[in-house]
């Protein structure tokens, strides 16, 4: 049986670079029971404790400052697949990636995926990752069980029939309610998509959107800052042949282009900002019309290796053209210079107590910034626009939001945090952030 292996003053910084934290002890458990063991500790000695997953939030809400930090590494077991339900339980820490491989060999999929496949299951789901679709929401959206441990050392598991008001709470839980150590998640039989990238102007994207978003099962955009150029990407589900990309192509414009030639291009847009519109058109005029049919995750996700810092906020889906157009017109009266596209993705109404998507139809709307490039105000005139509408910022994302505010855009927020109460008043689980954006 694996045993919990222990270092100490170890510090961890996240994927961006942006935050990071040196706790008093690191430790990898193997086991919930493990696991358990190590929050009792923690607990007699006075400290918080947080697990991490891969790094890939760009907020402090895994810090664990002084307290313990819980390393996914030694809990990353395929328990089962049960096709007659057709779900897949998996231990927390697996990497995306490597469930997707899984699942393919099993002849099986997730239905709906984020833009990147490198994080951790439980780390994506309890901070709200999504991707974009007409039908399908948040990876959260599609547990349908989890095992957690608590501040008492208990071990929970829960789901819509067993511990349901638990279950509601954790799945997207930020780390406030416990450790999850494993989760249940819907497959379906594996499948096909057929993307089609098309560049189109701007606001041609916008007059369209209620079809585009209608016709197409995920529809996404991004929006090139400084231009009127758009690319769109349209994902529908296939009968075959795949018909994937040539290795050399792929290789190419995914990589090569998307990841070494542009972390080339926002250095010097760094280095001399009054060449960011240069560079925004040129960007923008690269992206070329292409189509291709392949395996869902390898249609749903692709290399992200430029290192950038990211705000996202969720708006109701009927004020997405009105806020992408005040956008534009900020974009426009400003001295800013915005290497990065603005990122549009969409998602259905939901019920999961605290999913950005919670009670109702969602636009996805990412701005973002390329490490170590000054702020000069973009996010704060964003995040301002955003909350005119009643956005929801993304939880794993930058936002300066606060408890009072998110009470009043979430329905069950008080629901929530009257559970957190319950099972851990004495918050071994809590941090800054948490503290900030649930109260304390």
């Amino acid at each position: 049986m694996p045993q919990a292996s222990t270092a100490t003053r170890t510090r961890w910084t996240n994927w961006a670079g942006n935050q990071s934290t040196v706790p008093a002890r690191v430790v990898t458990p193997g086991t919930a029971e493990e696991l358990a063991k190590e929050i009792l500790r923690a607990g007699d000695q006075g400290r918080i404790v947080k697990a991490i997953g891969s790094g890939h939030s760009f907020t402090a809400i895994a810090s664990a400052g002084d307290g313990v930090l819980v390393r996914p590494h030694a809990l990353t077991a395929l328990r089962e697949i049960d096709r007659e339900n057709s779900t897949v339980t998996v231990e927390a820490g697996m990497p995306l990636h490597r469930l997707n491989r899984l699942l393919a060999a099993a002849g099986l999929s997730l239905t709906n995926m984020g833009d990147i496949e490198v994080q951790t299951v439980a780390g994506a789901t309890s901070t709200g990752t999504h991707g974009t679709g007409r039908d399908s929401g948040s990876l959260a959206a599609g547990i349908r069980g989890l095992e957690i441990v608590l501040a008492d050392g208990g071990i929970r598991r829960c789901s819509p029939t067993e511990d349901p008001r638990l279950f509601e709470a954790a799945r997207l839980g930020l780390g406030a309610l416990g450790v999850i150590t494993a989760l249940t998640l819907a497959v379906e039989p594996a499948f096909l998509l057929t993307a089609h990238e098309q560049p189109m102007g701007f606001d041609e994207v916008l007059d369209r959107l209620d079809d585009l978003t209608a016709v197409n099962e995920h529809f996404e955009f991004y929006w090139f800052p400084h231009t009127d150029r758009c690319s769109t990407k349209r994902n529908n589900r296939s009968q075959g042949p795949a018909a994937p990309l040539p290795r050399f192509k792929e290789w190419l414009e995914d990589d090569f282009l998307s990841n070494t030639v542009w972390e080339g291009a926002c250095r010097v847009g760094r280095r001399f900002p009054g060449s960011v519109p240069t560079i925004a058109s040129l960007a923008s005029r690269a992206w070329s019309d292409r189509s291709y049919t392949d395996t869902a995750y390898k249609v749903f996700t692709s290399p992200r290796k430029v290192r950038f810092i990211e705000m996202e906020y969720a708006v109701p889906r009927a004020a997405a053209g009105e806020v992408l157009r005040e956008l534009r017109a900020m974009v426009e009266r400003s001295n800013w210079r915005i290497s990065f596209p603005v990122e549009v993705r969409f998602a259905p109404s939901d019920e999961v107590w605290l999913s950005t998507a919670h009670g109702r139809d969602t636009a996805y709307i990412a701005v973002h910034l390329y490490r170590g490039t000054a702020e000069q105000g973009y996010f704060t005139a964003v995040e301002r626009l955003m909350t005119g509408h009643g956005g929801r910022p993304h939880w794993g994302k930058l936002h300066t939001r606060d408890a009072e505010y998110l009470a009043g855009v979430y329905p069950r927020f008080a629901d929530f945090t009257a559970l957190r109460d319950e099972l851990d008043p004495d918050r071994r689980f809590g941090n800054d952030y948490l503290r900030r954006v649930l109260g304390a």
